[in-house]
């Protein structure tokens, strides 16, 4: 990737966010018209939803890499296909949604905030290699997890490969 002006440089880094504690697959939120069935939660790239889970499975976990880019007047900024938003508040989509004959039909969306990310958790994952970000998916009134996703709720934290 050519570094664009105010870029000094960029660096690769392995995201990896893991899911637990997961509602089900079947839930009735108040923002839904109707009770959903077969509810799958998968990760955002660019507008598609991939690597689906079921609701009901004993975890999730999702794997990809994002661009850190050290920009000239100081600070990072991060870039991808499963990064959204604007610089200075990017983050990370995990999509809900029914599957109904292989047709994914989102009806919520958790937001995983970079920002929320402790900077010295971010400069210890680009020395060890991977950022991983741990979150609960079933909110208190037991629906999948939506809106931002906060401690003690989503824990960032640096790992080795």
């Amino acid at each position: 990737m050519a570094a664009a002006a105010g870029d000094r440089g960029t660096q690769a880094l392995a995201v990896t966010i893991e899911g637990f504690e997961l509602p089900g697959r079947t839930c009735g939120p108040a923002d839904a018209a109707e009770c959903c069935e077969n509810i799958h939660v998968g990760v955002q790239r660019l507008r598609e939803v991939v690597e689906l889970f079921p609701g009901d499975a004993p975890a999730a976990s999702w794997t990809f890499d994002v661009t850190i880019v050290a920009k000239d007047e100081g600070g990072t900024d991060l870039r991808g296909p499963f990064v959204h938003g604007r610089r200075g508040d990017r983050f990370l989509y995990l999509s809900w949604g029914t599957l109904t004959d292989g047709a994914f039909g989102m009806f919520r969306r958790a937001k995983l905030h970079f920002d929320d990310c402790p900077p010295e958790v971010l400069a210890a994952a680009l020395s060890l290699g991977v950022l991983r970000c741990r979150v609960r998916l079933t909110d208190a009134c037991g629906n999948p997890r939506c809106a931002r996703v906060r401690a003690p709720d989503a824990v960032w934290s640096a790992v080795r490969p």
